[in-house]
């Protein structure tokens, strides 16, 4: 029997965009919210919106966000009620749920054993392989060594990719195209494997030529029932990490939706899934699907979900979490609409998308109709070295995808950032490019279509001279020079308020 229980006080165990997010729907609810900060975030936002906030630590997360006795503390301290990881930091770490339980704290997210299921990638293979989920060809296990690399390689033909079991981020990810390649993928993938995750367990697969990455959202409740909210496309990457997301995706055919749905329901079950999780699939040429991994927690582009099916999902996972039934059936749920979400990173797309920390000095989001924001910080903030760089997800919707894309580049254009160079001109790039308005690209976007030189363009003062000179031109009756014609979007808030 499901025994229910009333959150009337929520801890948010994280910082930025998401803290914020969390606090405003648990707000809504009539949930009294709890902020705890490192040193660096002092004078965030989420900190302030918060009914109430502690500081567990200097800025580096090792020593505050990361530190879950820490925030076990201030739960009892408060007599706080429930705890929402977010993402990132210890939404998948099994050993702080099982604390929280010890505690009498309820973690908003599934079950221990199924985060520790489905954060080995190994494991997570062998828990769904009977359930007829797809999966890519390739070891069933950790490999032992070279002499079984080589084997497996050849049975499976290459091209291969290599993995790490534990972890993910694109890390410990090796591309193999030959034999002779095989020793030092190996070697790297291993090094790095167990560099960022303290276990060097790398599998091989397949490599899936042209692939696109489509995730299923699932929610499952503790009463045995679990749907799926449709599709996100997230083949937009940089480094293996999203960067540009869709919902739903251009691709899928009614029927192989509801086969990804419930191959995805398949997943949640295998490992008696309760609450908020994505299943990744990839997707091959010939329009085949795969299994790659589960993760155990919101997802960063969760937003255009909830744009097309109208369900927030923060408020459902806390609904789950104290033990309620969800409020519709896998029939009842229906597309509306699409929506496209972009992450503005502090990063400097013309230099490798390397991290650009410093000020903003001008921080001025869009508005309008169709358009969403969902950020971490003002005007005049600086952006931590201690964190990831993201400043905020830009979402917009519209009535089909090209209304949501044509939203989107008119969002561009209206932020305005200075101080730090940003993603926003590659999305830009990005929503413009045929290949995305085709809705025929894939993970291989970037290597393919994209040069950093698209981005450096004129000089914004050079351009303002170019168009007054040519309206000039236009008023007085002269021929418009075409080589002052500004291109749609050039002279853009992101661009002339760049430093």
């Amino acid at each position: 029997m499901i025994t229910k229980r009333n959150i009337k006080k929520i801890l948010i165990a994280n910082r930025g965009e998401i803290a914020l997010r969390v606090m405003r729907s648990a707000r809504e609810m009539g949930i009294s919210t709890v902020a705890v900060y490192s040193e660096a975030d002092r004078n965030a936002p989420f900190v302030r919106f918060a009914d109430e906030a502690v500081c567990i630590g200097p800025a580096p997360s090792k020593e505050s966000y990361l530190v879950f006795e820490k925030i076990i503390k201030v739960c009892k301290d408060l007599k706080v009620d429930a705890v929402h990881p977010g993402y990132g930091f210890l939404s998948e770490n099994g050993d702080f749920a099982k604390a929280l339980e010890k505690a009498g704290v309820i973690f908003v997210g599934p079950s221990p054993h199924a985060m520790k299921v489905m954060g080995d990638k190994l494991a997570a293979k062998e828990a769904v392989k009977g359930h007829g989920v797809p999966l890519v060809p390739g070891t069933e296990g950790a490999v032992s060594g070279l002499e079984e690399a080589i084997k497996v390689a050849k049975s499976i033909t290459f091209p291969i990719l290599i993995k790490a079991a534990a972890g993910g981020g694109g890390k410990g990810m090796r591309i193999v195209e030959k034999e002779s390649e095989l020793k030092e993928g190996l070697e790297r993938a291993i090094s790095e494997a167990q560099n960022a995750f303290g276990d060097g367990s790398v599998f091989i697969e397949k490599y899936v030529a042209g692939p696109r990455h489509i995730e299923v959202q699932i929610m499952a409740d503790a009463h045995g029932n679990t749907c799926y909210l449709f599709e996100r496309e997230c083949s937009i990457q940089r480094r293996h990490q999203k960067v540009v997301e869709e919902a739903p995706s251009a691709v899928l055919t009614p029927a192989l939706r509801k086969r990804m749905g419930e191959a995805a329901v398949a997943v949640a079950k295998s490992v008696d899934y309760t609450g908020a999780g994505t299943v990744e699939f990839l997707l091959d040429e010939s329009m085949e699907f795969y299994f790659m991994e589960m993760n155990t927690r919101l997802q960063v582009e969760h937003p255009v979900t909830e744009m097309i099916t109208g369900v927030d999902l923060v408020k459902l996972q806390i609904r789950v979490a104290e033990g309620e039934k969800l409020p519709f059936t896998q029939d009842e749920l229906k597309i509306t609409g699409h929506a496209v979400e972009v992450r503005v990173y502090a990063e400097d797309p013309a230099n490798n998308f390397l991290p650009d920390i410093g000020t903003l000095n001008t921080y001025r989001p869009p508005q309008g109709p169709g358009v969403r924001v969902d950020d971490g910080f003002e005007e005049g903030m600086t952006i931590p070295i201690h964190y990831d760089p993201m400043i905020a997800k830009l979402i917009t919707y519209g009535a089909n995808r090209e209304e949501a894309i044509d939203r989107m580049e008119r969002a561009i254009d209206d932020f305005a950032i200075s101080g730090v160079e940003t993603t926003l001109g590659f999305c830009r790039y990005v929503m413009g490019h045929k290949t995305f308005r085709r809705g025929k690209y894939d993970t291989h976007f970037v290597r393919d279509h994209f040069d950093p030189k698209v981005l450096e363009g004129t000089d914004p003062e050079e351009l303002l001279a170019a168009a007054l000179v040519a309206a000039e031109l236009w008023a007085t009756g002269g021929q418009r020079p075409a080589l002052m014609e500004p291109s749609p979007g050039t002279v853009s808030a992101w661009k002339l308020k760049r430093r």
